[in-house]
């Protein structure tokens, strides 16, 4: 986004100590800034829209290029989905153990990376973590666009798609109901209210930007489709008032999702009688691994971005430590789960249990379970130095390890809690077949939509982020004797 990128316009006051990624700390709080660059709060608007108001006809290659492949994956998606409907699932490499394969694995997957959103955004929130708000934007969308990919394996993987009704309680003229019993069912519910929440919060946050693109509209189009999406919004106190209370709402109400929804995704394993699965780690587990994801995934879009967007200034280096040091956290926290599953394993005496566990490790498929291993438990360790954690390159690359490894997870606890089972002449080998175009499509879908918000929609919460810069201090400019707010500090704290 080269031909976008306005922190290097030399029409923008810079700041001669800002050079790249160089960390400069506060002088009052001795961490890094927030916002670099001595900017205004008029620089941050022009900063953040610039992609959206860019001409259409003059969208830089770079972009088209990505959107244009992100777009054949996804077409390749929907030729696959097509074609799955009409064949139907057994074009699937699953076989009599493993009946569950790819089709859950990539639901759980998607799920989990919708986690960080949620989190970023609420749970932050409510704590008045005033570092969230340069990245809460992307973890909103990315949540959206992630439980759509999700929502789209469990309508696949039902086999008989054209009565997916049937998993909501409506009548129908055959007078079945759906069974409350089964955890399948409580992930529709979950799943729905998550996604609708969500899209709440995340549509909540962008009406004030939503306002500022309208106002600075100079197309007929772009008038109409902002002034409609602002809602009537103003900026009067009557409005502020209003929408602080309905964001904290929101945000209160989505904090118990992030405990509930992937604790129900993991009920989907939990409630099952089958050694490898029957465990009460799962709900901690499930929900630990899925905000370590996430928050990956957060890393692995918005490095390249706040680079191609030029946004360094508004991301920055602050930010990603912040995130890299929950990717620590979480990441220990799955590692010790992988550890304890071992324990319960062996302290129990169950040799189906004790089993199908020395089966991951050394089994047929000992190879899925050590890369799991790798990526989710090694390559976080590195975070423990500041040196590393701060080093954007490696952050990017630990990320991207991270949701390799949280996929695999997710493969290892299906797949080879299944292949073998209790009768040894079912014991079988799972291979895939043409899921490899279910799978990659998926991430197809996924950065379209992305990409698309990204030329439409501000990728930062403008609003927010001024609100943590100095300006917004009612008292900016007058000096008590402290110094806190002269211009050498006004790139925010």
């Amino acid at each position: 986004m080269g031909a976008i990128a306005t922190s290097n316009n030399p029409t923008l006051p810079q700041d001669p100590n800002v050079r790249g990624d160089v960390i400069l700390p506060d002088p009052v709080e001795g961490r890094e800034l927030l916002v670099r660059g001595n900017l205004t709060f008029h620089q941050v608007t022009e900063m953040v829209v610039a992609v959206n108001e860019a001409p259409l006809l003059k969208t830089p290659a770079p972009f088209v290029f990505g959107l244009l492949l992100a777009a054949s994956l996804m077409a390749m998606f929907v030729g696959y989905v097509m074609w799955l409907f009409w064949e139907g699932p057994g074009v699937w490499g699953n076989n009599n153990p493993v009946g569950w394969a790819w089709d859950i694995v990539n639901f759980v997957f998607w799920v989990g990376i919708g986690h960080a959103g949620t989190l970023i955004s609420a749970i932050l929130y409510l704590f008045r973590q005033k570092w969230r708000t340069s990245v809460n934007r992307y973890a909103e969308a990315m949540t959206i666009f992630a439980v759509v990919c999700a929502g789209s394996c469990v309508v696949l993987h039902t086999g008989r798609i054209w009565l997916d009704y049937w998993l909501f309680p409506i009548p129908n003229q055959m007078g079945l109901w759906v069974n409350f019993r089964s955890p399948l069912e409580w992930d529709v519910f979950a799943v729905n209210t998550y996604f609708t929440v969500s899209l709440l919060f995340w549509y909540t946050g962008l009406v004030p930007d939503f306002a500022t693109l309208r106002d600075r509209a100079k197309t007929r189009w772009r008038l109409l489709f902002y002034g409609t999406l602002s809602l009537g919004w103003r900026g009067s106190m009557r409005h502020w008032v209003t929408y602080e209370k309905a964001y904290q709402l929101l945000a209160a109400f989505s904090m118990p999702l992030v405990l509930s929804v992937h604790t129900i995704v993991s009920f989907d394993f939990a409630v099952s009688q089958l050694a490898g699965w029957h465990t009460t780690i799962f709900p901690p587990y499930f929900v630990a691994g899925a905000v370590f994801g996430g928050f990956a995934m957060v890393q692995n879009l918005i490095i390249p971005a706040r680079a191609w967007l030029g946004l360094k200034d508004l991301v920055t280096v602050r930010h990603i430590e912040n995130m890299n040091k929950i990717i620590l956290l979480t990441g220990s926290l799955v590692g010790y789960a992988y550890g304890m599953e071992f324990f319960v394993a062996a302290y129990s005496g169950n040799e189906y249990e004790g089993f199908t566990f020395i089966n991951r490790a050394f089994g047929p498929y000992w190879w899925s379970y050590w890369i799991m291993i790798g990526c989710n438990v090694a390559a976080p360790q590195l975070f423990w130095f500041k040196k590393l954690r701060t080093n954007l390159t490696l952050s990017w690359i630990v990320a991207a390890f991270v949701n390799v490894g949280m996929w695999f997870e997710r493969f290892v606890i299906t797949i080879t809690s299944l292949h073998r089972d209790s009768l040894v002449s079912s014991w079988d080998y799972f291979v895939p077949q043409t899921e490899w175009f279910f799978l990659i499509g998926t991430f197809g879908l996924f950065f379209t939509l992305f990409l698309l918000f990204i030329r439409f929609f501000p990728v930062i919460a403008i609003a927010e982020v001024k609100s943590v810069m100095p300006e917004a201090d009612p008292h900016f400019g007058e000096d008590h004797g402290h110094g806190h707010h002269d211009a050498a500090t006004a790139g925010g704290h």
